[in-house]
């Protein structure tokens, strides 16, 4: 945690460079001491710490100064620091002033010049303001700080991206919220577009890519050798169950993921029939313990680096990044996932981010408070967020195409469902129209037997549909079926064997039609679609790697 701070402030630098020296020998240990040789750099220097999100504990400032007087100084900075405690070092001529300053801009405390010795005529004054301060102290959020609109796509998608990667931050919402004028009045007065976000360190970005906010916080990492013995593109379940197994197992690995860990299963609220976990976790639980243990055994972690191409050459693997690097490996698991399909329905593109929207982020559930919530969707997804959203929401409905939600939930979750009475569901429906103007504020939905169609108010849609895999950077290099799931194993020989396979051994299992590249978890065709599932084939995968290495020598 950041030292509070003492700022001192003197034109005449033997005097700064005296005071500076007794405050760090009495202070040091506990406060940041900062010494500044003017009074227009010393406000500078004030808003820079603001936005910094520091605190000043007190300010010691001359008060005979060119230009900007004590006096003047800390009346200016009472806007910016209205609890630091004020002091002035005056000579005896400036007697007046001090005094004036007490009623005018309620000094504290006034010191004459010399004040030698310190233990005597500076320490106890300073000691009694100190610990008046800190009496009332509470430490500033250290963290982003996120200035936005509620109904801003731009905003949700860096408030989650934080959340996914377990960055903690504070959101400002510009409607509502009464502080946020005053920080973008120092961060970004001519602010054109939002999200404006201040980073830790006082910088200030609008709208920063999530690529920006990743290198900005030191997130993205970077590849450390330039031949890895496993490379793991995607970090959803399957991905960081390989790394964990690989990387245990003395092979030098790293994961590339373009967002965050986790994958669809890190947004899920809780999985309650997780092997081990009676109590459940949730999605993001499971990744952050899964990337810590795949850490702790030495894989390497590559994020917001989105994989653009697989090429072979020279006896190992390439792996083409959006930013024309690229990551050299031996062998290559391929754990991309899925991602939820588009509703396709009148006015839901318009108002994606704006009460539309896909998956179930963490920071949604604070807004649902009293709301009524609509889910499209009848998988465990589906279930687990409507469960999540129903102790905050006056209502939950779930919107489903079919005529029961058994062949595709698990018992646990319709039990749940069943007994939570604000949750509904409404079977053969589909959303025909998503109605508002700056925000979702109303549904028209359709009976698929009768045709009757409804509007009902809606503040919130969350949509849980189909399963699109992450492969279109695949396409002419590695073999998918007509839903662009990756074929492997046995898959691959149902018509024969490919002709782009030139060994005389068949695939291993879980191999794709590339030798050295497998692929495990959602993405795989034929794969179960459940995060244990997912996890078992990511384990799975690394020990037909061992299978391949020793059929190459390696």
């Amino acid at each position: 945690m950041k030292k509070p701070i003492i700022l001192t402030v003197d034109d005449d630098p033997e005097v700064l460079q005296a005071i500076s020296h007794d405050l760090r020998k009495a202070y040091g240990d506990r406060f940041r001491v900062m010494r500044v040789d003017s009074g227009a750099r010393a406000l500078d220097i004030l808003r820079q710490i603001k936005l910094s999100n520091e605190i000043v504990a007190l300010m010691l400032v001359d008060q005979r100064m060119p230009g900007v007087t004590g006096v003047d100084l800390l009346n200016d900075a009472l806007p910016l620091f209205p609890t630091a405690k004020r002091a002035l070092l005056t000579a005896y001529a400036d007697t007046d002033a001090a005094i004036k300053a007490i009623n005018d801009i309620h000094l504290d405390y006034y010191l004459m010049k010399p004040w030698d010795p310190p233990e005597t005529h500076l320490y106890p004054v300073l000691d009694d303001l100190l610990d008046d301060w800190l009496s009332g102290y509470h430490p500033e959020f250290d963290g982003v700080r996120i200035i936005g609109h509620r109904w801003s796509p731009e905003s949700h998608e860096v408030r989650n991206f934080l959340a996914r990667n377990e960055v903690p931050f504070r959101w400002f919402n510009v409607e509502s919220d009464p502080e946020s004028a005053e920080l973008l009045m120092l961060a970004s007065p001519k602010a054109q577009s939002f999200p404006v976000v201040i980073f830790p360190d006082g910088s200030v970005r609008e709208c920063p890519t999530n690529e920006e906010i990743a290198e900005r916080l030191g997130l993205r990492g970077r590849a450390e050798v330039p031949l890895y013995d496993l490379a793991i593109v995607g970090a959803g379940p399957s991905g960081l169950a390989a790394a964990v197994y690989g990387a245990s197992e003395g092979l030098k690995t790293i994961i590339l993921e373009r967002e965050a860990a986790g994958g669809q299963a890190g947004t899920s609220s809780r999985i309650e029939n997780y092997l081990g976990f009676p109590s459940g976790l949730s999605g993001a639980d499971l990744a952050r313990r899964a990337l810590t243990q795949a850490r702790r055994f030495g894989a390497d972690l590559l994020l917001t680096h989105t994989t653009c191409g697989l090429s072979a050459q020279d006896g190992s693997l390439g792996l083409r990044l959006s930013d024309d690097s690229e990551v050299r490996a031996h062998s290559v698991i391929l754990a991309t996932g899925v991602s939820y399909r588009r509703l396709e329905a009148v006015g839901v593109e318009s108002l994606t981010g704006r009460g539309v929207y896909y998956g179930a982020a963490a920071i949604d559930i604070r807004s649902l408070e009293g709301a009524d919530v609509f889910i499209v969707g009848g998988a465990n997804s589906a279930g687990q967020a409507a469960i999540f959203f129903a102790a905050r929401a006056k209502s939950v409905t779930m919107i489903v195409r079919g005529t029961s939600l058994s062949a595709s939930m698990s018992h646990y979750l319709l039990e749940r469902i069943e007994h939570t009475p604000n949750i509904h569901v409404l079977y053969r429906t589909a959303v025909d129209e998503a109605i508002g103007a700056e925000h979702l504020e109303a549904l028209r939905l359709k009976n698929a037997d009768t045709g009757e169609s409804t509007e009902v108010p809606a503040s919130a849609l969350f949509v849980f549909i189909g399963a699109l895999p992450h492969t279109d950077w695949l396409d002419g290099t590695v073999m998918r079926d007509e839903r662009g799931f990756l074929l492997t194993g046995p898959d691959l020989l149902s018509s024969g064997r490919p002709k782009t396979w030139h060994l005389e051994r068949d695939p291993f299992l879980l191999e794709t039609s590339v030798p050295g590249v497998f692929a495990a978890g959602d993405v795989r065709h034929g794969s179960g679609k459940r995060v244990a599932t997912a996890v078992g084939e990511g384990a799975t995968a690394v020990m037909s790697i061992w299978q391949y290495r020793q059929s190459v020598g390696l």
